[in-house]
């Protein structure tokens, strides 16, 4: 399998098992519950990579669905790599916010993100799944990362999610109006999509005008791309 190589991967190679683990502070103020647990719902407030270590122990292997919206790498997001990675050539990176005239920016989120999905995977159940939102800067470093973590045979899809309606008119090449949502299971095998029953709505869009004894159809798109032998029916 081809593997995606960059600056200072050998040095975060194996970060995720040195971040010592850390334990979760209840702020009771903030709180709902009297008595806060790990079985209540959380929201964690800190460094995402402390915070996945401390989750670890507790959630290790029992967490069924995962979305995570990584910094896109883009010019104005003024996201800063902080990792203190224990390398005289990643110290020279900390405290630097990263932006699109930083010739090693590519490199640098690379390393924020492999440590991290290395943890997240350790926190997905067997029939689990995870999906990560991002956009042309860095899909194809995305793409090439999850194979690594995850395995490409447990891909499952890139969803096209479409965020803008309108085109924009101030566009210098193209009108950009999709981001991408990865999605990759823990085992394929083991994975299942729980489909949302249909609705009301969508049952009105079939009818039976000819009273056909098989119930409710709608009329579609009787050509196929190219013929092959269970698509060749009589139509009456």
């Amino acid at each position: 399998m081809p593997t995606l190589h960059f600056k200072g991967k050998a040095l975060v190679q194996n970060h995720h098992l040195v971040v010592p683990f850390s334990e979760l502070q209840p702020v009771k103020s903030r709180g709902v519950s009297k008595s806060p647990s790990l079985h209540d719902n959380l929201i964690v407030e800190g460094d995402n990579l402390k915070a996945l270590k401390a989750l670890l122990p507790a959630f290790h292997g029992k967490v069924k669905c995962i979305y995570i919206d990584p910094p896109y790498n883009t010019d104005n997001e003024g996201w800063i790599y902080n990792d203190k990675v224990n390398s005289p050539m990643i110290r020279d990176w900390l405290g630097r916010i990263v932006d699109r005239d930083d010739l090693t920016r590519h490199d640098k989120w690379c390393c924020m993100m492999l440590p991290r999905l290395k943890l997240l995977r350790e926190l997905l159940s067997d029939d689990g799944a995870i999906f990560v939102s991002i956009d042309d800067n860095e899909v194809h470093h995305l793409r090439m990362l999850m194979d690594e973590v995850f395995g490409e045979e447990n891909f499952v899809a890139t969803v096209i999610w479409e965020k803008v309606y309108s085109p924009k008119s101030s566009a210098k090449y193209f009108s950009e109006n999709h981001d991408y949502i990865l999605v990759y299971a823990r085992r394929l095998e083991a994975f299942e999509l729980d489909l949302l029953p249909r609705t009301a709505e969508a049952d009105a869009r079939y009818e039976n005008t000819d009273n056909d004894p098989r119930g409710p159809w709608k009329a579609s798109d009787l050509s196929a791309r190219n013929p092959y032998s269970r698509g060749t029916y009589a139509i009456r």
